[in-house]
């Protein structure tokens, strides 16, 4: 048998050499995403051993928090240095913080930024030194090599850093640092670097979040910890030795890593889907194919066991060799992954890519286990040959009875049921998050009722996009349909891998192009004032002497400061009277406006539903700083989702945080109005916060943001579509060679080799429409599905189609099947007709 075994795989090797490319590329796919999960761990955890290097004892406020905002814990006073220090077995001792200090750029605007204490013991150190030296003098400084860039800074020239106030604090840059990965750069914040004293001068009541020590000669890490808990006593302190240190640091490291492999690897689960039932649609075909082979063996004594295991053995030889080659591939996909993040932090960065055991062993048991599972079915089906068809002359491998399955129908029912109601019952839901998750599994379980359906759908869809090319192209695209729709399961199971593909691409542009208009319509409707005026640093107001320079520009007609004051659980928006129905329009559901006083707020509907406030209620209001304050409910709003309602400024102006600037200003200009924006720039381009921008500039921003999204998502799940299009050259290349009688008959009856051709083109773009059209059209519902399900009270998400995007997706079908169709349309014009003839 195992010659046989041998024997069959080398006759049928270019039969299957399509189908280990699918298997393949979703084995690469899934290596490739451990290989980068690897690789960034690997990244990570150097990097941020970093922060624990050297250090053997750590001390942090229990409780605390790194913003080193203050408890009811008296923190880390400069006495409780002093005693760490003094400790036994201390051998040098440093605080660490971090604290915004925008740095001033080379166009005089702020760029938001971190400054850190640089240690003055070198081993406590967590950054390497690139150019130049570390500070020595409280008013020199070092920049990370990023912000250097970013900021266009050089080595001995003066660096400005923006304080309260907008007080400015001068420094020499000394030297640039690699920050490396932590906390601070993951986030993507530029650094600063200043001496201890230096850093300690920017905010002298600030305590530090933490100490780190290093132990002297002699002295063991838990030795020194013990006398450090001695020295400042364990209550409200966490100290920690280095080896503990390192291995909380290394764990959140991981979990950071390990959701953006998890994502990669729900794209690379679809795509091994698709890939198996590119496999399963192969061995079902060969095994029709090889009817008369398999009767001849049971009629020499092969049992069905026989039988079963060499189909499966054939499946295990090409799932091994699909491994190999998706593990080799896999590698380079990680190269590929990671220089494309490099190229979104400016272009540096090692490439990584350490293999394994897991990931070799991953690879090989996804790629044999999906391709022997794929080929369990087909197998099954090749026993079930009597060896009575041997004596058939020419086994009828592409027919079927066309028959409607009760137990399909049964399932796709319970499908369709479950999806119905899982959709209604989400929509329904006031959780968003619930919403979405309730939904979506509806939506998965109505594409699996498709799926389940699919045999059922291919005569009605064929007749359908068949007309035109039958119309146009006559015999051939006849012929073609015909051949489509011959056998109802196999086109079913050809289409459906890239029905699968298309109906996410389609779904995700439906929603992301939806929420882009939605967006963009929001920003029109709250934001009808030419300009907006915000801060650079998101914690830096603006100062209002700034609002009325710009209501004295003659070209401007309207200004309206606003500001924002955050709660425990809310924060509102302060504006003007003046402002509201000009400049700044929410939709009234109950209530009035007018009614907005000193005292008083305007709640969003959203935030009246969770808190059960409405009209005449009192909101007892918690600011982060300073007491609670009443406030009555005069009015629920929709239709801005600034913030969870609105009060007058006067109102704002009662609680600290507004009452250090603005939050933004909105600027009208006057009704043709020449060089307005210039005008405006004259006053905003000295402060070095102010930022202005226009509502199109705000819309640009945001669609760019949810195009690189989109790209990306598009880039994941190209892969499965990809693969789907194999199986279609796939199928078209095994129906080429099983039908090659069939063709020579067609052409002795007068078909000639450019029809033969275009039957086959055709055939391949019917088969892609399929797939595409059913695709669409379901990616489009479920996208519905989700708008309605992302929509709230306040904000209406409406339902975008992309018509331009949709053609291209068709049209790219349409192209691809064309490619797909061109091998095996070679080959069959090719062939004589002679020996198509003679094909037994």
């Amino acid at each position: 048998m195992l010659r046989t075994i041998i024997a069959g795989l080398k006759a049928r090797t270019a039969r299957l050499v399509l189908s280990s490319v699918a298997i393949a590329l979703g084995v690469a796919f899934v290596t490739g995403t451990l290989v980068l999960g690897d690789a960034m761990n690997a990244s990570l955890r150097d990097e941020f051993a970093k922060d624990a290097r050297n250090v053997d004892v750590s001390v942090t406020v229990d409780g605390g928090s790194s913003s080193g905002e203050s408890t009811d814990i008296p923190g880390i006073t400069p006495e409780t240095l002093a005693k760490i220090r003094q400790a036994p077995g201390v051998a040098g001792a440093d605080p660490r913080d971090f604290q915004q200090v925008p740095v001033v750029a080379a166009n005089g605007k702020a760029k938001p930024a971190w400054a850190v204490p640089l240690a003055s013991n070198e081993k406590l150190r967590e950054f390497d030194l690139v150019e130049g030296r570390y500070p020595t003098e409280d008013d020199e400084i070092a920049v990370d090599k990023r912000t250097a860039s970013t900021a266009k800074l050089t080595i001995g020239q003066p660096v400005v850093l923006l304080g309260k106030e907008e007080s400015r604090h001068t420094y020499t840059l000394v030297g640039t640092y690699q920050q490396g990965t932590n906390q601070l750069s993951l986030a993507g914040y530029d650094h600063v670097g200043l001496t201890p004293e230096g850093f300690q001068a920017l905010e002298p009541e600030r305590p530090p979040y933490q100490v780190v020590a290093t132990a002297a000669a002699g002295f063991t890490q838990q030795q020194v910890v013990d006398n450090v808990r001695q020295a400042i006593g364990d209550r409200g302190f966490k100290i920690q030795s280095g080896a503990e240190l390192t291995e909380e640091t290394l764990q959140r490291v991981e979990s950071q890593a390990g959701e953006f492999t998890s994502l990669l690897l729900a794209f690379a689960i679809i795509a091994l889907i698709v890939a198996a039932m590119v496999i399963y649609n192969t061995f079902t075909i060969l095994v029709a194919q090889r009817t008369r082979e398999l009767a001849l063996m049971r009629c020499v004594g092969a049992s069905r066991g026989q039988v079963f295991r060499g189909v499966l053995a054939e499946a295990l030889v090409m799932g091994l060799t699909a491994s190999v080659i998706g593990l080799l591939g896999g590698i380079g996909v990680s190269a590929l992954l990671q220089r494309v993040m490099f190229s979104f932090n400016g272009g540096e960065g090692a490439v990584l890519l350490p293999v394994t055991g897991t990931t070799v062993a991953a690879a090989f048991a996804v790629g044999t286990l999906v391709t022997v599972l794929a080929a369990v079915l087909p197998a099954r089906k090749a026993t079930r040959v009597a060896p009575v068809a041997a004596l058939r002359s020419q086994p009828d491998s592409g027919e079927e009875v066309s028959r409607t399955g009760v137990v399909r129908v049964l399932t796709a029912g319970l499908f369709l049921v479950v999806g119905v109601g899982a959709v209604v019952f989400g929509m329904g839901m006031d959780d968003e998050e619930a919403a979405m998750i309730t939904s979506g599994a509806g939506t998965m379980a109505l594409l699996a009722a498709v799926l389940v359906l699919g045999p059922l759908l291919v005569g009605p869809v064929n007749r359908v996009l068949g007309a035109l090319p039958r119309a146009v192209l006559g015999v051939p695209a006849k012929l073609a349909s015909a051949n489509a729709g011959r056998n109802p399961k196999r086109t079913a199971a050809t289409t459906a891998a890239l029905m699968i593909g298309v109906t996410i691409v389609s779904l995700v542009t439906v929603v992301a192009n939806s929420a882009k208009e939605t967006a963009n319509a929001e920003i029109d409707q709250r934001m009808p004032a030419d300009y907006t005026v915000t801060s650079a640093v998101y914690d830096r107001p603006l100062p209002r002497e700034l609002a009325d320079q710009l209501a004295a520009v003659p070209e401007v007609a309207q200004v309206a400061p606003t500001t924002v004051v955050y709660g425990e659980r809310e924060y509102f928006t302060g504006i003007t009277r003046d402002a509201l129905g000009s400049l700044f329009r929410p939709t009234v559901t109950s209530g009035s406006l007018d009614d907005l006083r000193d005292g008083t707020v305007a709640v969003n509907a959203d935030y009246a539903k969770r808190r059960n406030v409405s009209i005449g209620s009192v909101v007892s209001f918690k600011p982060g700083r300073g007491e609670a304050q009443d406030l009555e409910v005069v009015a629920v709003v929709e239709g801005q989702r600034l913030s969870d309602g609105i009060m007058t400024m006067e109102t704002s102006l009662r609680f600290e945080q507004a009452a250090e600037g603005y939050d933004s200003i909105l600027v009208k200009l006057k009704d043709g109005a020449v060089n307005g924006r210039a005008a405006v720039e004259k006053v905003t381009d000295p402060s070095p916060l102010a930022m202005l921008d226009s509502a199109a500039e705000t819309k640009e921003q945001l669609n760019q943001q949810l195009n690189q999204v989109l790209g990306f998502i598009w880039a994941l799940i190209g892969l499965a579509v990809v693969i789907a299009l194999f199986g279609i050259a796939n199928t078209l290349t095994l129906s080429v060679l099983e039908r090659t009688r069939e063709s020579a008959l067609l052409r002795a009856l007068g078909l000639t080799r450019g029809q033969l051709r275009l039957m086959l083109v055709v055939e391949s773009v019917l088969m892609a429409l399929m797939g595409a059209a059913i695709g669409l059209l379901l990616g489009i519902g479920f996208g519905w599905v989700i708008t309605e399900a992302l929509s709230t009270d306040t904000l209406a998400v409406d339902l975008v189609v992309p018509f331009g995007q949709i053609g291209v997706m068709l049209a790219g079908a349409v192209v691809a099947a064309i490619v797909a169709a061109a091998l095996p349309a070679r080959r069959a014009a090719r062939t004589s007709v002679v020996a198509g003839m003679a094909e037994a």
